[in-house]
């Protein structure tokens, strides 16, 4: 059996050097640029709780209202996340990335605009449409470039932008809300969707001319660099289990890692949209003073992010690099009800608990590519992370309907919590020998 971490070079250490070094030119043509945008993607996914400080005094929406419009973003997103991702592995990355982008850019800026409730769950369910197949998407295109091996590490490096997100989006929402607020008779939180909406709009037009669909089409590769690529993946693709995209929805482990996934997102967005909240209600009455507090739970998110990546690929274990930091975010999450509500004491918790659900977050992504190759692959994907992605829609309505009822968030943390405990033992029934590699 071949190694494809050195591919069939493997007692050749010039030649492992070379495929190093080839790889290293691979990982700094786009990781960086994926990179950014996610970081895009996931601020305008999430903007809406730093815009919660203040649109919901001005359009006299209740915690439930805006639960169920932060969380109806993943009804559309559900509907055309395998679609989408069927259709970028038709297509190509390249165009497909740019669409996603730009529409998503445009529907993010049009919610400064709303009014009503029904403008505002209308709105967030169209960018949901919108975004779908953008992050299994990225995925997928990884997959046509890096072999398992070596793919903890740069799915790590992408997601994290996710919690980069949050150490930019903190502190620049809360002084856009505070330096913009009234400015042309707007609102803080209206300036908040317009700026924010224009990166993304850049960066899908950038995405156009900057991607290239396959390792052929890579000008900026030679003729050696493109076999030497081919090779580590077609000595990949010999063992992967499931091929079709049928295949992919008749296979139970892909539905049983739906379920493991959703108890994940369940974390994610439990700290996504509420994290702004808890702060502000730990004592902390500024937004800017809100969002450079965020910036600590995300900071610290990212390096663990990096790390447990490096920890995974090194010891080549999949598993435990889930499960522990999903274990790790509950207790986090936990911690957060019963510490005295002063900012450092939720500011010291609530990093435990992104830390976690971060770290889960980021390694799950090494198991599904593991038995899954080509169409099964671009299907396995997108029905994953639009199964999961559903507790997207369940995490903050839930939150939020358990807040108005009792005036307190800490019921519904403990949904999350357990979630993220079902999510680590349903992990660990993953058989070792399909992932660990």
């Amino acid at each position: 059996m071949v190694d494809t971490t050195y591919s069939a070079y493997k007692d050749k250490p010039a030649q492992i050097e070379k495929e190093n070094a080839v790889y290293a030119k691979v990982t700094w043509r786009l990781i960086p640029f994926l990179f950014l945008c996610y970081v895009f993607a996931y601020l305008d996914r999430v903007n809406v709780g730093f815009a919660k400080l203040q649109m919901l005094s001005d359009l006299k929406f209740s915690e439930t209202m805006y639960g169920l419009g932060a969380g109806i973003f993943f009804i559309g997103y559900f509907l055309m996340e395998v679609p989408s991702n069927l259709a970028l592995h038709r297509f190509g990355a390249r165009k497909w990335i740019a669409r996603i982008m730009i529409s998503w850019g445009v529907i993010s800026g049009a919610l400064a605009f709303v009014t009503t409730p029904t403008q505002f769950y209308i709105l967030r369910f169209f960018l949901g449409i919108a975004e779908a197949g953008f992050f299994p998407g990225i995925i997928l295109y990884l997959t046509y470039w890096y072999p398992a091996s070596r793919r903890s590490k740069i799915t790590a490096l992408f997601m994290t932008g996710i919690p980069i997100a949050g150490v930019v989006g903190g502190p620049l929402s809360g002084w856009i809300m505070e330096r913009f607020h009234n400015v042309n008779d707007m609102h803080g939180w209206q300036w908040l969707f317009l700026l924010e909406a224009i990166p993304s709009l850049i960066a899908g037009i950038v995405t156009f001319f900057y991607l290239v669909d396959k390792i052929g089409d890579a000008k900026w590769l030679n003729t050696e660099e493109k076999a030497l690529l081919e090779r580590c993946l077609a000595d990949e693709q010999s063992r992967i289990e499931v091929h079709s995209a049928s295949a992919a929805f008749k296979s139970g482990r892909v539905w049983m890692l739906c379920a493991g996934y959703f108890g994940i997102i369940m974390g994610l967005y439990g700290i996504s949209f509420w994290l702004p909240t808890l702060i502000k209600t730990s004592g902390v009455s500024s937004s800017l003073d809100v969002g450079l507090l965020t910036m600590i739970p995300y900071g610290f998110a990212a390096i663990a992010m990096v790390m447990i990546g490096r920890s995974s690929d090194k010891t080549k274990e999949r598993r435990w690099h889930v499960s522990v930091p999903a274990i790790v975010g509950a207790i986090g999450l936990v911690i957060s009800t019963f510490v005295p509500q002063e900012p450092v004491f939720a500011v010291v918790s609530l990093t435990l608990a992104t830390i976690g659900i971060f770290g889960a977050l980021s390694q799950f992504w090494t198991i599904p590519p593991a038995f899954m190759g080509g169409a099964a692959a671009a299907a396995g994907i997108a029905i994953i992370n639009s199964v999961g992605n559903l507790a997207g829609f369940v995490s903050p309505y839930v939150v939020g309907w358990v807040k108005d009822a009792t005036n307190s968030t800490d019921i519904g943390l403990y949904c999350v919590a357990v979630s993220l405990l079902v999510s680590a033992a349903i992990i660990l029934t993953v058989p070792k020998k399909i992932v660990n590699n």
